[in-house]
């Protein structure tokens, strides 16, 4: 049986729609990863906001009422899949809407996938449903709805598996197309094709 630590976590799932090798590097050099400005940013402007989403009403989520829980840590050795969301809404119906809080400018799909990956979370051990999510646009303190349709659901699903298997069979994915992406990478150096 995987112990915690071999469980994939929904941010390597949002690394591997954003550039595989992230992860690769991540999961099979393990220890060899640079510490960033923007991975201690990220995690300062996660507090901080924490915070300041206390005192929001849950109206901006879509729903009357309902139980909000911030760091919600989940588990699904099923999936194969672990993750702490930032923000989780507990409606009295049996839904629960996830939210994510990102240092970002805009939605990007790796972080629809990782929104529709605490989905699966939510539901894998718990009797409530996900129809929808959002993302929360830090330096915008803007909300981005997210469906979480059953094609997002299949995307994240097959790309769950893609990732486990690069991870097990340790075979380092080719670069992605959009190079101009590398340029800020801490694993652009380990790179020598792109």
């Amino acid at each position: 049986m995987l112990d915690d630590s071999q469980l994939l976590t929904v941010t390597d799932l949002k690394q591997y729609a954003y550039c595989p090798r992230v992860v690769y590097y991540e999961r099979c050099l393990p220890h060899i990863r640079p510490r960033t400005y923007m991975m201690d940013a990220g995690k300062d402007a996660h507090e901080h906001e924490q915070d300041r989403a206390a005192r929001r009403t849950i109206t901006r989520y879509d729903t009357a009422e309902g139980e909000r829980r911030f760091n919600v840590p989940l588990v699904s050795r099923p999936l194969g899949l672990r993750g702490l969301l930032d923000e989780v809404v507990f409606t009295p119906d049996g839904k629960a809407i996830p939210v994510d809080y990102k240092l970002a400018t805009s939605a990007g799909n790796n972080h629809r996938i990782q929104l529709a990956a605490y989905a699966l979370l939510l539901e894998a051990d718990s009797l409530y449903r996900v129809e929808y999510g959002y993302l929360y646009l830090i330096p915008t303190r803007k909300l981005v709805k997210v469906m979480i349709t059953p094609k997002l659901r299949d995307v994240t699903q097959t790309m769950l598996h893609q990732a486990q298997t690069m991870i097990a069979l340790e075979q380092m994915p080719p670069p992605v197309d959009r190079v101009g992406q590398c340029a800020a990478c801490e694993f652009r150096r380990f790179c020598n094709d792109v």
